[in-house]
C-alpha cells in the first residue's frame, strides 16, 4: 500500500468520528498551551525585573544591614543595623571610587488629601535621591539639603500616590497640604511615572520625605534601611566595593577576624538571584502545566486501544486484501500523531492568547518565545509517537483470521 493512500485512510478515521477526535487532542491543547502561558509569563517577569534594575544604573551599589548570628543560629529578626553615620562616614571618606551616597529610611504610613487617603510608603532619604535612583520629576521640584539639614515639613510625592488620593494632574497637587501619620507636609513636587514591573513592586507608589524630617519628626530613629552608593565607574565596582567595606568596617569597629555585619550587592546580584529565582518558578511551573499534557497523551493512547478493538474487524478485512503489518502500524501512528499535532496547534493559539489575555486583563508582564512555541510543538509530535506506539503495534499484530472472525 502506498505511503499517500495509508495517510488517506488514517485522516478518514479521524474525521469519521470527529467529536471523539475533538475531545481526545483537547487534552493536548490543554496541555501546550498552559505549558506556553506559563513560560511566556515567567520569561516576561525576568524581562520585566532585568529592565527595572537595569534602569537603576549598572554602577548602583546597595549597602544593606547584614544577619547577626547568635549560638550558630541566624534568626530572620537578628538584623545589625546601619545608621545615619554610616552613610555620613562614606560621604566623608571623600573617596574617588564613590561618586554619591544616598541613605535611606522607609515605614508604611496613611497618607491623608482632604477627604482622601491611601497607604504608601514613605521613604526618608536624601537630596541626591532622583540622581541617584533615576527618577524625573512631573511637576514642582525636589526637597534641598536646606530643607533636609532643617528637617522641613515638605514632601515629594509618587505618580500612584497622586492618583491614589484623587489628584488628576501632578501640578494640581504642588503646594498642597497632606497629612503623614497626622503630620502636616506641604507637597513641593510630583514623581513622573515609571510603571509598575510585574509582581517587583510598584516604583510610583511611594512619598520622599527629607532625611531629617524622618529622622526627627517621622521614624524617631537614625537607623537607616539601606545606602544608594554609585561607583565611579563599573570597571571600578570591585574596587569601591572594597572601599566601603573599609569605611563601613572601621565604623562598627570590627576586629580583623570578624565577619562583615552587613552586605554590599551589585546590580548584577540583584540581577543573577533573581533571575534565578524566576526561572526555578518557570521551570516548576511548566513542570505542573507539561503533567496535563502528559495526561493529554495518555488519553490519546487509551482512544486508539478502544479504536483498534472497535475496529478489530476491519483490520482483518485490510490484512486479508494485502495491507502489511507495517501499512497498519503506520496507519495508527499517523492517526496518534496527526491527533497530537492539531492538538499542539490548537494549544499554541490557546497559549499565545492566554499570555495576551494575562498582560491585558492581569497586568502581567508577558513574553512569548518562538523557541518556547516550537519546542511545544515538536514536543506534541513526540508525544504523539511516543502514546501511539503501543496502539499501532497492537493492531500490527492482530491475527488476520481471528480479526476476520471478531464480532
Amino acid at each position: 500500500m502506498l505511503l499517500g493512500e495509508t495517510v488517506g485512510v488514517a485522516l478518514g478515521a479521524l474525521r469519521a468520528n470527529k467529536l471523539r477526535s475533538f475531545l481526545t487532542m483537547l487534552g493536548v491543547v490543554i496541555g501546550v498551551g498552559a505549558v506556553i502561558a506559563v513560560v511566556a509569563l515567567g520569561r516576561g517577569a525576568q524581562e520585566s525585573v532585568n529592565a527595572r534594575i537595569s534602569a537603576l544604573g549598572t554602577t548602583l551599589l546597595t549597602v544593606m544591614p547584614g544577619q547577626v548570628v547568635r549560638t550558630g543560629i541566624a534568626a530572620e529578626t537578628d538584623r545589625a543595623s546601619l545608621t545615619i553615620a554610616d552613610a555620613r562616614a562614606l560621604q566623608e571618606a571623600n573617596s574617588p571610587l564613590i561618586s554619591a551616597v544616598q541613605p535611606e529610611m522607609s515605614r508604611n504610613f496613611q497618607v491623608q488629601y482632604l477627604t482622601s487617603n491611601t497607604n504608601t510608603n514613605v521613604l526618608g532619604t536624601t537630596s541626591n535621591y532622583l540622581e541617584v535612583r533615576k527618577y524625573n520629576l512631573a511637576a514642582g521640584e525636589m526637597f534641598s539639603e536646606v530643607d533636609d539639614k532643617e528637617s522641613r515639613r515638605v514632601a515629594v510625592v509618587g505618580a500612584t500616590v497622586a492618583e491614589n488620593l484623587g489628584i488628576a494632574l501632578p501640578n494640581d497637587l504642588v503646594g498642597q497640604n497632606v497629612r503623614i501619620r497626622g503630620i502636616q507636609f506641604e507637597v513641593i513636587g510630583v514623581l513622573a511615572a515609571k510603571g509598575s514591573t510585574g509582581g517587583f513592586g510598584n516604583p510610583d507608589d511611594q512619598v520622599l520625605i527629607p532625611l531629617g524630617t524622618a529622622q526627627f519628626r517621622v521614624f524617631g530613629t537614625d537607623r537607616i534601611r539601606q545606602i544608594g552608593v554609585i561607583a565611579s565607574s563599573e570597571a571600578t565596582i570591585p574596587n569601591t566595593m572594597a572601599e566601603i567595606q573599609k569605611v563601613l568596617r572601621r565604623e562598627h569597629r570590627l576586629l580583623p577576624g570578624r565577619d562583615d555585619d552587613f552586605q554590599i550587592r551589585s546590580q548584577a546580584d540583584f540581577l543573577n538571584t533573581l533571575g534565578e529565582t524566576t526561572q526555578i518558578f518557570t521551570f516548576l511551573l511548566s513542570g505542573i502545566a507539561a503533567v496535563s499534557l502528559l495526561v493529554g497523551g495518555i488519553g490519546i493512547m487509551n482512544i486508539m486501544l478502544v479504536s483498534v478493538t472497535e475496529r478489530t474487524r476491519e483490520i482483518g478485512v485490510r490484512k486479508a486484501l494485502g495491507a502489511t503489518p507495517r501499512n497498519i502500524l503506520l496507519q495508527f501512528l499517523i492517526e496518534a500523531v496527526v491527533l497530537c499535532l492539531l492538538g499542539g496547534i490548537g494549544g499554541i493559539v490557546f497559549g499565545w492568547a492566554g499570555a495576551v489575555a494575562l498582560a491585558q486583563f492581569g497586568n502581567f508582564n508577558t513574553s512569548v518565545a518562538p523557541s518556547s512555541v516550537l519546542l511545544a510543538f515538536f514536543f506534541s509530535g513526540f508525544v504523539g509517537i511516543l502514546f501511539g506506539v503501543w496502539p499501532a503495534r497492537r493492531a500490527a499484530n492482530l491475527d488476520p483470521i481471528q480479526s476476520l472472525r471478531y464480532e
